[in-house]
């Protein structure tokens, strides 16, 4: 099987060329462009294709790829809502994700945010470097005791679950299903409840239209004066104009993302310095209780080892025509 690795960086290629020694019948051939109607006809020759959840898997560029003899698009993360699924099914094109690579690895930069406001730890670095060590400015307060409100509680909003339970956290969660392996420290509320109660409020759901600006100025209005919010899902669960209404209000002791809705693969990765200056995320970097980084929650080494291995896996489960719980339906 040969496939065509799209928005390739260097970690990419390093795990995926490890993980091939134990796939003799698959080559891989990569490309730094990413996915989308311009580039899609690149796959020529080509069994299938790899792509992240910054490709555009749309209508049109699915049907080139259908044009080109494409069968299988092969997701290298867990989200899939930028691919026509409607489209994918019409020319029988088989789309597989990697739902589960390292659930612990973002719930544990999840925390690290977390902390991170908290303790104000980014202002207290530069103050230091600057020989400044007073302690102005950096007051946090214990998580310990404090309530964990968890908004998804699959893989990584369970990890999150168990880090907040080790921190002495009270945890409440919500979730349209309930996880039973969290049924001895994790109590599910009503959404309205998770807000009102929670010191630390931290997103772990999938973008759909029922989580669509979940977050948003009226969500927002019924948190806890002094709150901390945790991003690392999806960028659009949060509708930035309201967060930033809402940090304008001083509803917020800290704020920390990992995703923001003008994402693509790094929303700051090939845009001009006006399209920067005026984005909603360049103006988030203006507060100084917002952190913010470069979508890096999945990035460990044993998290880029299993995604290469599930997705070459997820091939060749494709190529001997075995069902996949991988599969997107």
């Amino acid at each position: 099987m040969k496939i065509l690795f799209y928005d390739t960086k260097s970690y990419d290629k390093e795990s995926f060329q490890e993980a091939l020694k134990d796939f003799p019948s698959v080559t891989v051939e990569y490309t730094k462009s990413d996915l989308d109607p311009r580039t899609a006809a690149l796959s020529e020759g080509f069994d299938a294709v790899c792509a992240f959840v910054s490709s555009d898997a749309g209508t049109k560029t699915l049907e080139i790829l259908h044009s080109k003899g494409i069968r299988l698009l092969l997701m290298r993360c867990a989200g899939f809502n930028n691919v026509d699924m409607d489209t994918a099914k019409k020319y029988g094109i088989r789309v597989m994700r990697v739902p589960g690579y390292s659930p612990e690895a973002v719930a544990e930069h999840a925390m690290a945010l977390a902390l991170a406001c908290n303790r104000r730890l980014y202002k207290a670095y530069n103050k230091v470097r600057e020989n400044d060590f007073s302690l102005t400015g950096l007051m946090g307060f214990n998580f310990y005791q404090k309530t964990a409100g968890i908004i998804g509680t699959g893989k990584i909003g369970a990890a999150m679950c168990r880090i907040c339970h080790g921190f002495g956290m009270k945890v409440i969660a919500y979730d349209v299903f309930e996880n039973p392996a969290l049924k001895d420290f994790v109590t599910y509320v009503s959404l309205d409840e998770l807000l009102a109660e929670s010191d630390l409020i931290s997103l772990h759901c999938p973008l759909m239209d029922s989580t669509y600006h979940l977050i948003n100025i009226d969500t927002i209005k019924k948190m806890k004066d002094g709150v901390i919010l945790v991003n690392t899902s999806r960028g659009a669960l949060v509708k930035t104009e309201d967060l930033i209404e809402g940090i304008r209000m001083h509803k917020f002791a800290g704020v920390g993302l990992d995703v923001y809705e003008e994402e693509t693969n790094n929303v700051f990765e090939d845009r001009s310095d006006e399209i920067l200056e005026h984005s909603t995320t360049a103006r988030l970097l203006s507060f100084p209780n917002v952190m913010i980084t470069s979508h890096q929650g999945f990035f460990t080494r044993e998290a880029l080892s299993a995604i290469a291995e599930t997705t070459l896996q997820n091939a060749m489960d494709f190529e001997s025509g075995k069902e996949s719980p991988n599969d997107v339906k």
